[in-house]
């Protein structure tokens, strides 16, 4: 294929090629002439497996033709060499001998790291590892490292290095798999030593980023017949600044630098590399314009003198298009808009972006259109629906089943999956309703026995008690231990009381998942002892590792790529999203272990490397026949940066007005909102009048029968509240897991009260301080009733603070009365109307001549007596039903006087103006406010007279507040 030469043989294409297309055309048009079976010698090494695929399906094309033998980058190894050399340890496994070593290493020296950094410094570890076996550096060579400032962290970082010397040089220890790679490579370049192959070996398509690569990629160069094709190789860039791009610290961040560490390794300059094809590139004018744009920092001076020398701008971009949206949103929904276009056209198109939420957001945007892109990562495994499920099983065993766990697991779609699900999804609807209604933040097994026995549901809730309510495990266990129990209590939740199977193994995600766990199980034996925590942790992050590929037929020519198989090329369009600082490129995380100039006199490769690999693989991409660059100006509601490729090319061609730049520049934009324009026309919703205020009259038929006396008040101030709740029945959910709120305090705080007055009626010589507190420990200390501790200690606080006023007071009060009846029920009728007033008295005390005095105890502030004459008149009401007879079991007819006894801030009594507004005038007024309710014209209107504007209803969104103020007229409308 070759002619012989002494010197390393290398080619490379400019960016915008599509690679493999050009690799195969370069490659027949050596072989022409050859017969048939010299094709199959030529030896292949690519860098991808969908590079692999699509140079197997451009042969496929045509015309008939054997196949060169292709071999992946990591596997080049000879299989016969291979059977010398020890098998490799998983990565898996690897990993978990370090999280045991380190998690000793912490149980040893707690002031290294803290327990929480378990995971995530094994992780770190283990990825430092790999690449010191790709850079052939050991710890010794880290350890050398002249550091002039011994600083504490320098120390703690060698003693981590310390526990992996076993995994490096000569040690029994089984190698890992990059160290397994390293070995098989020494191995095959011996053997190339001594022993050259005869046949074409073509690496193509790698960049030489890592250390072995690169040792591999410069020995294929020097075979007999062996060779390189370097993929976007940059033909515009000048010698003199290839020959800067020697420094690692300076140079690493240019999307050439690899490749000019590799010629000054080879000995060639930039002008003597030959192109591997003729295939020109698609937009020449576009290549040099990026070219100069992307200069190192030090140089862009020469944008002045090279800058003029540029084609007309207009021409190079006339098929790039810049789309800067105001939010992500607009941008994910501009970019499936030119997806569904492409689709409907035929045109293959990729969006090429590192941004996952991005695409993500893209593909929820194209179900609008039922297109599903083929998106080459897949989803996390671990928020496929068995991953989701393991993960909410193994939280049971940290902490106390809650309502909110026990619910969002007996909702998931896997469990009670074996049998019957219909039966299950009706009790589990069923339960959570009494859940809410009874506020059970913490399900008790006793509880839920009772309730399944109540509702003829006894088997269905003793599997839930069986299930879900364990206590937590405590302590440590092995890996062994935690899977068996985790997978078995899993299997137990997913297959339901009487089901023999579950779908929890079930499909692609299901078969999927299992094989991880298997995989886990059988590593299990090298993990070391954990709390249920750091189980869950370990669980989560083994998960997290894998990927699950779309199980649907995704859409052949809309496809969503990352940075690197966009090399692959061969789209008609490509889409580079995200293109801002931080997302595209992404910014080098921290390094626990070494600064970068320490990496780089270790050996290792800097953290700008990461940046200059993105920035090649922008240059390939921006090359393409047509490209779009899209940003998005705001991230959560912060501005965002551009991408510096993206801003460096605006300001280049905003400073090239000779070459109709700034031009170009605006057309690219106009272009970019052309498309923001048709999203805002998609999203723009269809007008429609805002609502008015309501104010329904339903027939007097249906019209409330019966109400409380809490609830008079607000039939005055809100009607509509009163509507919504009695005529159309409408109540409000309470909370899953619902919060220590004022109610619940309101409740165990009369509870204690009513029981405290109780016992010293009984024995006066309780009535004192000590006492009261002793029943508010009891009462508000109950874990069962009260299952916060900062909850129970601040309202047992609240107590205390007016428990000697309380205690003062009710001396008084139990002088002038005795106290009789607690929490008395009372009915007021009137029976013209039909109508019954509910009211339940918190305490009716009785004087020497047999009068009723009313208290009613408010944690919060009482209501004044002018709000209590117009509006309030809950205690009046209780009054008036007093001397109406309304309690049964009640002799006296006259009431001496009602007092609110408010425990809030400043304790006080607050009295009921009878003497103001006596119980006859008040029951009067009361039935002439019922009466007219009764009007077949009267309408409930929202809001009629709420104490303040910003007072919330539980009904508000049910009359669309909002859209109309309080200020505007009320519609009434007749119901029939």
């Amino acid at each position: 294929m070759f002619e012989p030469s002494d010197r390393p043989r290398v080619f490379a294409l400019a960016p915008g090629v599509d690679f493999p297309a050009a690799l195969v055309e370069g490659l027949r048009a050596r072989m022409a002439g050859q017969p048939p079976e010299a094709m199959a010698r030529v030896e292949l090494i690519v860098n991808t497996t969908r590079m692999a695929r699509r140079i197997r399906q451009i042969f496929d094309e045509g015309p008939a033709t054997l196949m060169p033998r292709m071999r992946m980058l990591g596997n080049v190894a000879d299989p016969i060499s291979l059977s010398h050399l020890p098998p490799p340890v998983s990565p898996l496994r690897r990993r978990l001998e370090l999280t045991g070593l380190v998690s000793k290493l912490l149980d040893a020296q707690p002031d290294l790291a803290p327990r929480t950094a378990l995971f995530d410094l094994a992780d770190s570890l283990a990825t430092l590892m790999d690449e010191m076996q790709d850079e052939g550096v050991f710890p010794d060579d880290i350890a050398a490292l002249d550091v002039s400032d011994e600083s504490g962290h320098w120390q703690r970082a060698l003693t981590f290095f310390n526990i992996v010397q076993q995994y490096f040089g000569d040690t029994p220890e089984a190698p890992d798999v990059n160290a397994f790679r390293r070995l098989a490579l020494e191995q095959r370049l011996r053997d190339w030593e001594e022993q050259p192959p005869e046949h074409p070996v073509i690496l193509a398509g790698s960049t030489g980023s890592r250390g072995m690569t690169n040792r591999l990629m410069q020995a294929v160069s020097k075979l007999p017949q062996g060779a390189l094709v370097l993929p976007g190789f940059d033909f515009d860039t000048p010698q003199a600044v290839w020959d800067g791009l020697t420094d690692a610290l300076s140079g690493e961040d240019h999307p050439q630098f690899r490749f000019a560490r590799l010629m000054h390794d080879l000995g060639f300059t930039a002008d003597t590399l030959p192109r591997w094809s003729d295939t020109p590139e698609p937009n020449p004018g576009r290549n040099r314009l990026v070219s100069l744009a992307l200069r190192p920092a030090p140089v862009t001076d020469q944008w002045r003198d090279e800058g003029p020398k540029l084609p007309d701008l207009v021409a190079a971009t006339d098929d790039l298009t810049l789309l800067e949206a105001p939010t992500q949103r607009d941008e994910a929904t501009a970019i499936a808009m030119r997806l569904r276009k492409a689709a409907e056209e035929g045109v293959t198109a990729a969006l090429i972006t590192p941004d996952r939420m991005l695409t993500r957001q893209v593909t929820a945007a194209l179900d609008r259109w039922n297109i599903l892109p083929d998106d080459s990562a897949g989803t996390p495994l671990q928020l496929t629906p068995p991953g989701r499920f393991l993960r909410h099983v193994a939280s049971l065993f940290q902490q106390d089943l809650s309502a909110e766990a026990l619910l969002t697991l007996l909702k998931h779609p896997l469990t009670h999956s074996g049998h019957d699900r219909g039966a299950h999804l009706r009790a589990t609807r069923e339960l959570e309703l009494h859940i809410r209604d009874k506020s059970w933040p913490y399900p008790q097994p006793e509880k839920l026995r009772e309730w399944g026995n109540a509702n003829e549901m006894g088997a269905w809730a003793d599997w839930v008690a069986d299930c879900f309510c364990q206590p937590p495990v405590p302590g440590t266990r092995s890996l062994s231990d935690w899977l068996d129990t985790h997978v078995a209590r899993a299997e137990s939740i997913a297959t339901g009381p009487e089901g023999t199977d579950s779908e929890l193994w079930k499909e692609r995600a299901g078969r999927k998942t299992r094989a991880v766990v298997e995989g886990l199980q059988a590593e299990a034996g090298f993990g070391t002892d954990l709390d249920a925590r750091d189980y869950a942790d370990l669980f989560n992050a083994v998960l997290s590792r894998e990927e699950l590929r779309d199980r649907d037929a995704p859409h052949p020519k809309i496809l969503i790529w990352g940075t690197l198989e966009a090399r692959v090329m061969g789209a008609d369009l490509l889409i580079l999203g995200g293109l801002n600082e931080g997302s595209w490129p992404e910014l080098p995380g921290a390094d626990p272990w070494l600064n970068r100039r320490m990496r780089h006199k270790a050996g290792l490769l800097v953290p700008e490397r990461r940046i200059g690999l993105a920035a090649h693989d922008f240059q390939q991409a921006v090359a393409a026949p047509e490209v779009w660059l899209t940003r998005a100006l705001k991230s959560d509601d912060a501005e965002t940066v551009p991408s510096r490729w993206v801003n460096r090319l605006m300001n280049l061609m905003n400073g090239l007005p000779g070459q109709n730049g700034p031009q170009a520049l605006r057309a690219m934009q106009t272009r970019g909102a052309d498309w923001l324009g048709l999203v805002r026309a998609l999203e723009t919703p269809e007008p429609s009048p805002p609502a008015t205020r309501p104010s329904p009259a339903p027939p007097v038929e249906a019209r409330p029968r019966s109400l409380s006396v809490t609830e008079i008040k607000t039939l005055i101030r809100d009607p509509f509240h009163i509507y919504a709740k009695r005529v159309l029945r409408l109540r409000q959910l309470n909370p899953l897991q619902r919060a220590p709120d004022a109610l619940l305090r309101g409740t165990l705080i009369h509870e204690v009260l009513e029981q405290f007055v109780k016992e010293s009626v009984s024995d006066p010589a309780r009535l004192e301080v000590s006492e009261l507190m002793r029943m508010a420990g009891e009462i508000l200390g109950d874990p069962a009733i009260v299952p916060y501790p900062t909850t129970r200690h601040l309202w047992t606080s609240r107590i205390g603070r007016v428990a000697e006023w309380f205690v003062e007071t009710e001396r008084a009060r139990q002088a002038i009365a005795h106290p009789t009846h607690f929490e008395q029920m009372g009915y007021g009728e009137i029976p013209a109307l039909g109508f019954t007033l509910r009211g339940k008295a918190d305490r009716i005390d009785i004087d020497e001549r047999g009068n009723a005095h009313l208290y009613d105890y408010k944690t919060g502030n009482a209501p004044s007596a002018k709000e209590q004459r117009h509006f309030d008149k809950q205690l009046l009401l209780e009054a008036a039903m007093v001397e109406r007879g309304a309690f049964r079991e009640l002799q006296p007819r006259h009431t001496e006087r009602a007092v609110f006894v408010a425990l809030g801030s400043t304790p006080k009594e607050v009295p009921a103006p009878l003497d103001e507004v006596p119980a006859a005038q008040v029951w009067a007024e009361f039935e002439t406010l019922i009466t007219r309710w009764f009007e077949r014209d009267r309408g409930y209107t929202a809001r009629a007279a709420l104490l303040k504007e910003k007072d919330v209803s539980d009904y508000d969104h049910l009359a669309r507040f909002g859209e109309w103020d309080v200020i505007d007229p009320a519609d009434r409308e007749e119901l029939e």
